[in-house]
C-alpha cells in the first residue's frame, strides 16, 4: 500500500510537469513603430522573469511564454509597453517616447529608475547628440556646450585637446576640481603630466609657480565613435553615492555593447576634413616713419630695404596659416546570439595642426561581450586599447622668449627669419626665431593605455515579488606615458646657455577599482516597490613619473646619457580609498519616489586614513500628473522634486606628510627636508548640496519644461597657509574655509512641427551660476594669473571666489576689474529631418560674460606689433597701442581684463541617407557635411574667448605646482583655436 502511494504521487507529479510544458508555447511576432516600420534592438522580456530577447533587423522576434504572461518590450527613445500573451502571434506597435520619460537612469553603483520618476538634475547625452553631428577633435571637446551647469574651457587649440570642466561653479581651490569619468563602471584616470618644458620657458619662475606646460588631457584618449550614451551626475545630491571623488560631479560613459538580435551588423566610417585657426589677428603694418618711431633710422632703413624687395612678412599666418589634414576611420561589429552579445570597433583618428610639425594620432580598439550564462548569472567584459601620439609644440606663457607666441610678438613684418641657402636661420635680436624653433624642436606625447572591466551579475533568489541580485564589477585602468622635448644645441636660443636640452619623461599610472553589491526588488503591491542595495567599494591609484633632464647634449644626439649635465626627478604617489554604503529607494503608485542613502568613505590621503567620513543622501520626487486625480489631458507629466546630498574631495597627495628633497653635501648625495610643513590632522573638503526642481511635459511629450535651483557648500577648503619662518617652513596644507555655489538650471524641449516629411526636433538649455567665499580662517590671498598690474585672482571672504583684482591706476590702489564665471550660458540645438532622407543639426551655444586676462595683446603692445597698434578707436588722437601701454605705466590693469562673451555655432551638420535597394549586403548609406566652432561672434580681441594659460588637471611634482580651479581665463600666447569641416561617409552591411 505504502509503495503505491509513492507510485501514484510520482506519476501526479510527472502529469503535472506535462502539462506545464504543454502550456509552454513560442511567442513570436514583430515591432513597429507609428509609421509602420519595424523596430530592431527592442528587448522583450517576460514579466517576472529573467527569459528575455530582442528583436532582429527585421524587428520580429520568438521568445517561450505562455498564454496570461505579460510581455514588456522597451526601447530607448521609446514608451515602455506591456502586452499579455493570448496567443502564439503578438504583433506590437511601439510609440516614441518624445520627452523620454521612460529613459533608464542610473541612481545608485547598480540600480536605476525611470526618468518620469527621477529626482535629480542628470543631464544625459546621446551617441548623436555627443558625436553624431559634426565630430569634436576629442571626446572631452564634444561635451562642450552641451552639459547645464557646466563651464567647459578649452585651454589649447593643440591637436590632442586639453579641456577644464568645471560642473556648478568652482568645487575647490587648490584640490581637485574636474569631475569623475566612470567608463562602464571603470574608474579612469584624467590626470595631465608635464613634460619639464619649464627648464626651456620659465614660465613658472616668475609670477606664478603653476604648471603651464600645456599638456594634454587624458581622456582624451577614449575613442567617441564606441560611446552609446553619457549620464552627467552633476551635484552632491546625485553623485554621493561615489564618495569622495565626487565633488566636482561624475561623467557616467557606458560604451556600446552587441545586441544579440543574431544578424551580425557591420558599420564602416570615414571622416575627412581640415582644420585652419579660428582667427588669425594680423600684423602690424609698418611704414618709414612707424618703423623709424619703434627702432630709430636703423629700423627705418630695415623697412625700406624689406620693402623694396618685396620681404615684407606675415609671421603670424607663416606660423598659424597651416591648413591641417584631418581623418577618421572606424569599423565596427555588432552582433551575437540571444544569450550572447559582442560589439568591437576599431578606430583611427589623425589631425595635422595649424602649426607645422604639431598633431595628434589616436588608435583605439574595443571589444565588449556580453553573456547569459544561464537564466540567473550574466557576465560582461568590456576591454579596449588606446595608442596615441600627440606633437605639442611650444606656445603659453614664456619668461625666457622662447615659445612661439612670445616670440612673435618681437617681430616686426621687415625682420628676416627665414633661413639662408644653407639653412642658417637668421637671429632675431629681441627673442629666439619663432621659424627656427617650430622647425628643430620636439614636444611629444606618446601613450599606450588599456582600460579593462567586467561585470558579473547573478540572481540568487526570486519569486512573484522579490528579486535579489550580486553584482560584481571591477576594472583596471592603465597608461604609460612618455614625453619627450628635444631642443638641439643649433637653437639660437640654447646657444651660451644650456647647449642643448633633452627632456624625456616616463610615467606609469595604474588605477584599480572593485564593487560588489546586493540589491534587492521587493514589489509589496502593486502600487508600492522596494529597492534596496548595499555594497563596498575599493579604488587604488598607483603613479610613478621619472623626469630625466640632459643639457650640453652631444650634437646631433637626443639620449639624455650624450650629454655633459643630467638631472634626474622622480614623482610617486600611491593610495586607497574605500567605501561601504547603503540605500533605499521606494516606488509609490508609480508617482511617488522616495530615497535615501549613505557612505561611508575613507582614504589614506586623509590625516587619519582609519577614519571613515559619513556622507549622505535623500531625495523625493512626486509625478501628480501619474496620480488618479489628475484630469488635465494636455499635460502628461508634472513632476515635483528635491534632493540632498553630501560629497567630499580627499585631501591632495602628500599633505600630511614631511617631504624630503635631494641635495648634495659635501659632494655626497644627501636629502633635505623640505619647507611644506606636514598636516597629520588635514581632511577632505566636505561638499553638501540642496537642490530643488519641477519637470513637467505637455502634449504627450512635444513640449517639455525642467527648472532647477541648487545651493551648494563646501566646508573645510583645503588651502595651503603660510607659516612663521621661525619654524623652519614656509607653507602647510590647512582645512581653511568655505565655498557658496548657488545657480539656476532651465531646459525646453520642444517638436513643433512632426510630420512624415518634416520633423524638428529642438531643445534650448540654460544655466547660471554664482559662487561666494563664505569663510576664510587664513589672509586672503592672491591666486593665479601673474599679479596686480596685470590682472590677478584674488580669494577673500565674502567675494566671488572667481573675482579679478588689480591696479586702478592713477594712485587708486587695487579694486575689482571682472569676474571669469559667466553671468550665464544658453544653448540651443535643433535637429531637423525633411523630405524623408536628409537631417540638418545645429548647436549653437551663448556665453554671456566671463572676463579674460589677456596677456597676449600686452606683450605685442610692448613690442609694438599689435596689428591695431596705429588705431584709434576712441577718437582720441592717439594710437590704440600707445593708449594701451599708457594704462600699463599708470599701473591701469582694467585695460587687459576684457570681456570674454561670445556666440558660437558648436556644430553643424547636414546628412542624406542614401535611398539603397533591397539587398542581402549593404542596408544603408549616408553622406554628411559638418563644421565644428566655424562660425563665432565676438568682441574679444584675441585668437579665441575660450582659452587659458592654466587649466589641466596636471600633477605636483618637484618642479611644478599641479593646477587649480581657480584661474582658468588668462591667455599668454596660446596655440589658436581650430574650427574644423568633415566631409562623411558611412556603410552598413
Amino acid at each position: 500500500m505504502h509503495l503505491s502511494k509513492q507510485f501514484t504521487l510520482l506519476v501526479l507529479l510527472l502529469l503535472m510537469t506535462v502539462a506545464t510544458f504543454a502550456q509552454q508555447q513560442r511567442v513570436t511576432g514583430t515591432v513597429s513603430d507609428a509609421s509602420g516600420n519595424p523596430v530592431p534592438g527592442v528587448t522583450v522580456r517576460v514579466q517576472a522573469t529573467n527569459r528575455g530577447t530582442v528583436t532582429d533587423g527585421q524587428g520580429r522576434y520568438s521568445i517561450e511564454a505562455v498564454n496570461g504572461n505579460t510581455l514588456i518590450f522597451s526601447y530607448t527613445g521609446y514608451k515602455s509597453q506591456n502586452n499579455v500573451i493570448n496567443g502564439p502571434t503578438l504583433n506590437v506597435t511601439i510609440q516614441e517616447d518624445y520627452a523620454n520619460l521612460d529613459e533608464v537612469v542610473i541612481t545608485g553603483l547598480a540600480t536605476s529608475v525611470k526618468r518620469s520618476n527621477l529626482a535629480n538634475a542628470v543631464a544625459t547625452i546621446s551617441a548623436k547628440q555627443l558625436y553624431g553631428v559634426a565630430p569634436a577633435q576629442t571626446f572631452d571637446a564634444a561635451l562642450s556646450g552641451k552639459i547645464p551647469g557646466a563651464l567647459i574651457t578649452a585651454n589649447t587649440g593643440a591637436p590632442g585637446g586639453g579641456i577644464s570642466v568645471k560642473m556648478r561653479g568652482v568645487t575647490s581651490i587648490f584640490s581637485n576640481s574636474q569631475p569623475l569619468y566612470v567608463v562602464d563602471g571603470i574608474f579612469i584616470s584624467n590626470i595631465s603630466v608635464p613634460a619639464g618644458l619649464n627648464l626651456i620657458t620659465g614660465a613658472a619662475t616668475a609670477g606664478n609657480p603653476q604648471n603651464q606646460d600645456n599638456p594634454s588631457s587624458r581622456v582624451a584618449d577614449i575613442n567617441p565613435d564606441d560611446i552609446e550614451n553619457i549620464e552627467i551626475l552633476k551635484g552632491a545630491s546625485a553623485a554621493a553615492i561615489y564618495g569622495s571623488k565626487a565633488a566636482a560631479g561624475v561623467i557616467l560613459i557606458t560604451t556600446k555593447k552587441g545586441t544579440g538580435i543574431g544578424r551580425t551588423i557591420v558599420r564602416l566610417r570615414q571622416d575627412l576634413g581640415w582644420g585652419e585657426a579660428r582667427k588669425l589677428l594680423g600684423v602690424r603694418q609698418f611704414t618709414e616713419q612707424t618703423a623709424f618711431d619703434k627702432g630709430g633710422a636703423a629700423a627705418r632703413d630695415m623697412f625700406i630695404a624689406a620693402r623694396n624687395a618685396g620681404k615684407l612678412y606675415d609671421y603670424e599666418k607663416e606660423m598659424y596659416g597651416e591648413k591641417g589634414l584631418i581623418s577618421n576611420t572606424n569599423a565596427s561589429v555588432n552582433g551575437g546570439t540571444e544569450r550572447t552579445g559582442m560589439y568591437f570597433s576599431a578606430n583611427r583618428r589623425s589631425e595635422e595642426g595649424i602649426i607645422k610639425n604639431s598633431g595628434y594620432l589616436n588608435n583605439a580598439v574595443r571589444m565588449n561581450i556580453d553573456h547569459q550564462l544561464s537564466d540567473r548569472i550574466s557576465l560582461a567584459l568590456r576591454a579596449s586599447y588606446m595608442n596615441t601620439s600627440a606633437d605639442r609644440g611650444l606656445t603659453n606663457n614664456d619668461n625666457n622668449s622662447v615659445t612661439y607666441g612670445v616670440s612673435l610678438a618681437t617681430v616686426p613684418q621687415y625682420l628676416e627669419l627665414h633661413p639662408d641657402a644653407n639653412g642658417v636661420y637668421p637671429v632675431n635680436p629681441s627673442a629666439a626665431n619663432p621659424l627656427e624653433t617650430r622647425d628643430k624642436m620636439r614636444n611629444n606625447e606618446t601613450t599606450n593605455r588599456f582600460i579593462t572591466g567586467g561585470e558579473v551579475r547573478a540572481t540568487l533568489h526570486t519569486n512573484d515579488r522579490t528579486n535579489t541580485k550580486l553584482i560584481v564589477r571591477g576594472g583596471v585602468d592603465f597608461f604609460n606615458l612618455k614625453t619627450e622635448a628635444i631642443f638641439p644645441r643649433t637653437l639660437q636660443f640654447m646657444k651660451g646657455g644650456l647647449e642643448g636640452a633633452s627632456i624625456q619623461g616616463n610615467t606609469n599610472n595604474l588605477n584599480t577599482n572593485l564593487a560588489g553589491v546586493l540589491v534587492n526588488s521587493f514589489a509589496a503591491n502593486n502600487d508600492l516597490n522596494f529597492t534596496t542595495s548595499l555594497g563596498a567599494t575599493l579604488e587604488t591609484n598607483s603613479l610613478d613619473h621619472i623626469l630625466a633632464i640632459a643639457t650640453n647634449l652631444i650634437p646631433d644626439q637626443s639620449n639624455v646619457d650624450q650629454a655633459a649635465s643630467s638631472q634626474l626627478q622622480q614623482f610617486r604617489q600611491k593610495y586607497r580609498d574605500n567605501g561601504i554604503f547603503i540605500q533605499e529607494e521606494v516606488l509609490i503608485m508609480d508617482a511617488i519616489t522616495l530615497s535615501a542613502g549613505v557612505r561611508f568613505d575613507r582614504s589614506t590621503n586623509n590625516g587619519d586614513y582609519k577614519k571613515y567620513f559619513v556622507l549622505p543622501k535623500a531625495s523625493a520626487s512626486w509625478n501628480l500628473a501619474k496620480m488618479p486625480f489628475w484630469s488635465i489631458e494636455t499635460v502628461n507629466s508634472f513632476k515635483l522634486r528635491a534632493a540632498y546630498g553630501q560629497a567630499g574631495n580627499v585631501a591632495p597627495y602628500g599633505a600630511k606628510f614631511l617631504a624630503l628633497t635631494s641635495s648634495n653635501i659635501g659632494g655626497q648625495p644627501g636629502s633635505l627636508v623640505d619647507n611644506q610643513f606636514g598636516n597629520p590632522d588635514i581632511e577632505q573638503e566636505r561638499q553638501t548640496e540642496l537642490e530643488a526642481g519641477l519637470d513637467v511635459s505637455f502634449f504627450n511629450g512635444r513640449l517639455t519644461f525642467e527648472g532647477t535651483y541648487y545651493n551648494k557648500k563646501i566646508y573645510d577648503l583645503l588651502l595651503r597657509r603660510n607659516v612663521a619662518s621661525s619654524s623652519g617652513f614656509t607653507q602647510q596644507w590647512v582645512n581653511g574655509g568655505d565655498l557658496r555655489n548657488q545657480g539656476v538650471e532651465i531646459g525646453i524641449g520642444a517638436i513643433p512641427v512632426n510630420t512624415k516629411r518634416f520633423r524638428w526636433n529642438a531643445q534650448l538649455n540654460f544655466w547660471k551660476n554664482k559662487s561666494q567665499i563664505t569663510k576664510l580662517t587664513i589672509p586672503a590671498f592672491p591666486m593665479g594669473a601673474f599679479g596686480n598690474t596685470l590682472g590677478n585672482f584674488f580669494i577673500e571672504e565674502g567675494k566671488s571666489a572667481t573675482q579679478i583684482i588689480g591696479t586702478l591706476g592713477g594712485g587708486k590702489g587695487v579694486g575689482v576689474l571682472g569676474n571669469s564665471e559667466p553671468d550665464f550660458q544658453l544653448s540651443f540645438y535643433n535637429d531637423l529631418t525633411f523630405l524623408t532622407n536628409f537631417s540638418l543639426r545645429v548647436m549653437l551655444h551663448w556665453k554671456k560674460g566671463g572676463d579674460n586676462i589677456n596677456l597676449t595683446q600686452y606683450l605685442s603692445d610692448i613690442f609694438q606689433t599689435t596689428y591695431d597698434y596705429d588705431d584709434d578707436q576712441n577718437g582720441n588722437g592717439i594710437k590704440d597701442g600707445v593708449d594701451r601701454m599708457a594704462a600699463a605705466a599708470a599701473t591701469d590693469a582694467s585695460v587687459r581684463v576684457q570681456d570674454a562673451s561670445y556666440v558660437r555655432i558648436r556644430e553643424i551638420g547636414l546628412y542624406y541617407n542614401i535611398p539603397i535597394p533591397k539587398n542581402n549586403i549593404i542596408s544603408a548609406v549616408n553622406v554628411g557635411i559638418s563644421a565644428n566652432n566655424w562660425f563665432t561672434w565676438t568682441d574679444y580681441d584675441s585668437y579665441d574667448p575660450e582659452t587659458s594659460n592654466f587649466g589641466s588637471n596636471t600633477i605636483s611634482t618637484a618642479t611644478s605646482r599641479g593646477s587649480n580651479g581657480i584661474s582658468s581665463g588668462v591667455e599668454v600666447t596660446p596655440y589658436p583655436a581650430v574650427k574644423r569641416a568633415m566631409f562623411h561617409l558611412g556603410v552598413t552591411f
